[in-house]
């Protein structure tokens, strides 16, 4: 289940970045599940990770090697997280870069490993290990498609965007895919998602671009409010283009940070359109608040209240429970007398209680359709934050009571 069509854009090829896709029989035997990409040299790589402190053995390797030098080749498996598994699922995973490493003739630091799935068992390495020569016969400029699948967990249909912008007379390709359906409140990204591009940007500032843009996508979206064990975003720049990003090019600069933007929010919004069990896409903005914090605080509390959710699936509009959520919110000397809330077109609150125009019929009107916008207006200052999320259906119950089966 999903909202949307789901159709993907044609996934430009991005010079300078290989994919291969196939089969380790990780969790499911003869599912795609182990993915190999490939980089050219002279490239750069940026990337950014989940804040939990229980990060899996992966990510904690992926950050040191990122920061020795430029990676060669990344290394992603689905159907077990390695996560919660100690110093074991450490040499595990660094078994598996050995592996790639050696295949390759590249250094060890090269090589960076992903896992995604069930967190605390054994990743089951040798697997993976015999697939790699596999995965390294299908590497092809052409693997997004296929790539985008093969990192599905609880996904439903694959997530990919790819775009291209004209710069004097030169085209910069931009390519991405990313997965995520469940344990999703990023605190920097997704769980996984891999965006490249043929332009040249330096490490730092690709770097920059990178945090920045995270922040307002992936880092705005919310299923269930759990931070992941394994998230991770990872953008590449190839320089195959000979366009160069740089700072001192301030027109050329903007146009690229806002297809990187583009992009990011494009998958990142792939994820709530998919959220386990979602039947809605939900839009939460607040506006006039006095602190970009205190407007991010305000809109989770809207999107994590299992109330509110409950309301989105049944379609019901239970403005009250919203109400609530914005009140328990905790922001300080909030004047519940002067906010606005807003259901898509319908009012619904003013003046500390429900607004003299609103009808039931108005709120029903919005509450059955599949994308539903809440604005919430504070009246205390001029930032404004918005945040995406789904309702919770009974279907999320169930793929998460049976997620390991």
């Amino acid at each position: 289940m999903a909202v949307g069509p789901g159709t993907l854009p044609t996934l430009h090829p991005v010079a300078g970045f290989r994919i291969g896709t196939t089969s380790a029989g990780v969790k499911t035997p003869g599912r795609k599940d182990l993915v190999l990409m490939e980089i050219a040299k002279g490239a750069s790589t940026a990337g950014v990770f989940t804040l939990n402190q229980f990060c899996a053995a992966p990510v904690r390797i992926c950050q040191a090697n990122l920061q020795q030098g430029m990676p060669s080749y990344l290394v992603i498996n689905t159907g077990n997280a390695n996560a919660g598994t100690g110093k074991q699922g450490h040499q595990d995973a660094l078994d598996v870069c050995q592996a790639v490493a050696d295949r390759a003739g590249v250094n060890l630091a090269e090589v960076l490993p992903f896992s995604t799935g069930v967190i605390g068992e054994k990743l089951p390495k040798d697997r993976i290990i015999t697939a790699i020569p596999a995965a390294f016969d299908a590497l092809s400029e052409v693997g997004w498609l296929e790539a985008a699948s093969g990192i599905m967990t609880t996904d439903t249909r694959p997530k990919a965007y790819s775009m291209q912008l004209e710069y004097q007379g030169q085209v910069i390709t931009l390519t991405g895919i990313s997965k995520g359906a469940g344990m999703i409140k990023p605190n920097m990204a997704t769980m996984l998602a891999y965006i490249a591009t043929d332009a040249r940007v330096e490490p730092a500032l690709l770097q920059s671009l990178l945090s920045r843009s995270a922040d307002q996508s992936f880092n705005r979206i919310t299923i269930d409010g759990d931070t992941s064990t394994n998230d991770s975003c990872m953008l590449v720049a190839t320089g195959a283009s000979g366009v160069e990003v740089t700072e001192d090019n301030g027109e050329l600069l903007a146009q690229f940070a806002a297809a990187v933007d583009k992009v990011l929010l494009e998958l990142a919004q792939a994820i709530i359109r998919d959220g386990e069990g979602a039947t809605k896409f939900v839009t939460i903005s607040v506006e006039q608040a006095a602190s970009s914090e205190e407007a991010l605080k305000t809109a989770y509390a809207v999107a994590h209240s299992p109330l509110v959710k409950t309301a989105l699936f049944a379609s019901d509009p239970n403005w009250g429970r919203i109400l609530a959520a914005v009140g328990y919110a905790g922001i300080d000397n909030l004047d519940v007398d002067t906010l606005q809330i807003w259901l898509g077109e319908a009012c619904i609150v003013e003046n500390g209680g429900r607004a003299a125009s609103y009808t039931e019929e108005a709120g029903q009107a919005v509450m059955n359709r599949e994308e539903i916008t809440i604005r919430i207006i504070l009246n205390r200052g001029d930032k404004q934050e918005t945040v995406w999320t789904t309702d919770l259906s009974k279907d999320y119950v169930a793929i998460n009571a049976d997620y390991r089966s």
